[in-house]
C-alpha cells in the first residue's frame, strides 16, 4: 500500500490533540515510513511577506501571497512548499505525482517572490512523520481515514472547511464517525 499523494483525515478521538481535525497531504510513503504536511492549520501571526522579510528575500510587484500552515510537529523551523505539478526545481523538487510536488529549498520562495514559480502552492512550517509501519498501525487503530487528494481540496477554499470537505469527498458524514474501531 502506497499512500503518497493521498490525504489523511484525522478521526475524532485519535488521541493526539496536535492532529485534531487535521487533513494531511502525504508527500512520501514507503516501508521506511511516511512524511506529510498538514494543509488546513494556518500559522497564526505570520504572513508570506513577513517570512520573505525574515529570509531577506526581496519581493517584486508581481509577487503572490501564499498561505502559511503549521505542517506538523517535526522541525517547526523548516519550511516546505507543497505545490502544483507545473513547477520543478532541478534536483530539489520531490515529484509526488503529476499534480503535486514538494520543494524545501529557498529557490521556490524566491520564484514566488518574483511572481513566478508554481501556479498553486502553500507553505508548511514543520511536517508530520511516521516510522516504519507506524502510520499503517494508526490507520488500523481508527486514527485516520484516507481519500484521494484533489488540487481544489489542498489549495483552494478556506482552511476551516477542508476537514469536512475531505470527509464529504468520500461520502462520510462527520456525525456518523465513531472514535472506536470495530471488526465485522
Amino acid at each position: 500500500m502506497n499512500l503518497a499523494g493521498k490525504l489523511l483525515i484525522a478521526m475524532p478521538g485519535m488521541g493526539d490533540p496536535r492532529f485534531e481535525q487535521s487533513v494531511i497531504f502525504l508527500c512520501a510513503h514507503s516501508p521506511d515510513g511516511a512524511m506529510g504536511l498538514i494543509v488546513n492549520k494556518p500559522a497564526p501571526d505570520l504572513s508570506f511577506g513577513q517570512l520573505l522579510d525574515q529570509l531577506s528575500i526581496p519581493r517584486s510587484d508581481r509577487s503572490r501571497d501564499i498561505r502559511i500552515h503549521l505542517g506538523g510537529p517535526v522541525e517547526h523551523a523548516r519550511g516546505f512548499v507543497l505545490h502544483s505539478g507545473d513547477y520543478k526545481a532541478q534536483g530539489t523538487t520531490m515529484r509526488v505525482d503529476d499534480r503535486f510536488g514538494m520543494t524545501a529549498t529557498l529557490d521556490v520562495l524566491q520564484a514566488l517572490a518574483e511572481g513566478e514559480g508554481p501556479e498553486q502552492s502553500i507553505l508548511a512550517l514543520g511536517y508530520a512523520g511516521w516510522g516504519p509501519g507506524q502510520l499503517e498501525e494508526e490507520i488500523l487503530r481508527n486514527g485516520w481515514l484516507t481519500c484521494d487528494a484533489s488540487e481544489a481540496l489542498v489549495f483552494d477554499g478556506p482552511d476551516a472547511g477542508k476537514w469536512l470537505g475531505a470527509l464529504k469527498s468520500i461520502g462520510v458524514d462527520p456525525l456518523t464517525l465513531s472514535a472506536t474501531a470495530g471488526r465485522a
